[in-house]
């Protein structure tokens, strides 16, 4: 009977975006694949993929005392169905609720994805100085089981969970879940104006607002840049931008506000730039896509943007919250092709040779085996 492995997420459409990858590497080296989520557009997707899908009733945004207890009692319920020999949450809530489910299974391993730290961990408010308090105590107690694994996607984080008292031995560094560098290929630059995209959620962590000022900067000094916004706002996130203020900023000449973007191929075959002005990622997808597609960048000078955007090399880094920083970067890349075209290629190069699917795909299952009994690995 092949291994089965549980993917513990908050939302089908996070799943599809950026964990099948994970999951489809998981499937073709034997494990049977079971997925439990919110379930909203993502049903068909998911069971069309193989994968045995367990819709969840919890809310991501909530951090009622009652809601998550009551997500811990429908997790272990249907880890008590399923009994999956590994469970593998992704993000900061499934990794603390989904760890508290699987303790009723002691025998079961339990890897944990830290992607980001999330807004209570750079929040300075009295009230975020003591989620980070609780919840430090917490994943501390769960990451450090015998048969539990964190997986961390920069050098920032895992020193940040050793930090905590996580032991090193429970933490592994793999670069996210990989981009598919068959599909996101190199192309020519598009046509002129330059225009630099920002892909991602609309929140106030992402840096969208110093984008939208560093822009205005560079209009104001004359720079023909035109801004692409790509994506949602998110309701259940504290620090989401309203979408009124993001149809004001449209009106602005050069912004576009393009919402959700499905074909991001497509997008980067019309942009030039990537830019991200996010506090802090763990490993930012919007950038390795780019990368893939041979698109210079510009990000903050941040955990996670860092491991992506070398500085001269794939792209430009600039101060974190800084319009000016950002619209000088901006302006760099703006009037020089030659550079852009060698920071693109550079950027290409390292997303072929260390950020391929297949290579992160590879770094996951070996990390799986690795918990399995050894009367069991030979079978997976």
């Amino acid at each position: 009977m092949p291994q089965r492995i549980a993917y513990i997420v908050t939302e089908d459409w996070y799943f599809l975006s950026h964990r099948l990858p994970m999951a489809r590497a998981a499937r073709a080296a034997g494990f049977d694949v079971h997925v439990l989520c919110r379930v909203d557009a993502g049903a068909e997707a998911i069971r069309s993929e193989g994968f045995t899908l367990h819709p969840l009733g919890w809310s991501r945004g909530s951090v009622s005392p009652a809601g998550n207890a009551r997500a811990v009692a429908e997790i272990a319920g249907v880890l008590g169905r399923i009994r999956p020999d590994i469970v593998h949450n992704i993000a900061m809530k499934p990794a603390l609720l989904g760890s508290l489910a699987a303790l009723r299974r002691p025998a079961t391993a339990v890897v944990s994805s830290i992607t980001g730290v999330g807004s209570a961990f750079l929040s300075g408010s009295l009230e975020g100085r003591i989620a980070r308090a609780a919840l430090g105590r917490s994943l501390t107690l769960l990451l450090n089981r015998a048969r539990a694994r964190a997986i961390v996607q920069n050098p920032d984080d895992a020193a940040m969970l050793e930090g905590l008292g996580v032991r090193p031995g429970n933490i592994a560094l793999i670069a996210g879940s990989g981009v598919d560098t068959e599909i996101l290929r190199p192309s020519p630059e598009p046509p002129l104006p330059v225009r630099a995209a920002f892909v991602g959620r609309m929140l106030e962590d992402k840096g969208v607002r110093t984008l939208i000022a560093a822009h205005r900067l560079l209009r104001q000094r004359g720079v023909p840049l035109e801004l692409v916004l790509a994506g949602e706002p998110d309701p259940e996130n504290p620090t989401s931008i309203a979408r009124d203020e993001l149809a004001r900023w449209a009106n602005e000449p050069g912004v576009t506000w393009a919402g959700h973007v499905t074909d991001i191929a497509a997008l980067w075959l019309s942009c030039h730039i990537a830019v991200l002005p996010s506090r802090r990622e763990g490993l930012p997808k919007s950038l390795l896509e780019a990368a893939a597609a041979g698109r210079p960048m510009v990000a903050s000078d941040v955990p996670g943007c860092r491991e992506i955007v070398r500085h001269d090399e794939t792209g430009l880094l600039a101060r974190v919250g800084n319009p000016e920083a950002f619209a000088a970067a901006l302006t760099r890349l703006a009037g020089d092709a030659a550079l852009r075209s060698r920071l693109g290629d550079a950027a290409r190069n390292l997303a072929v040779t260390r950020f391929s699917a297949r290579a992160v795909g590879e770094q996951t299952v070996a990390l799986y085996q690795s918990l399995l009994p050894r009367t069991e690995m030979g079978t997976v």
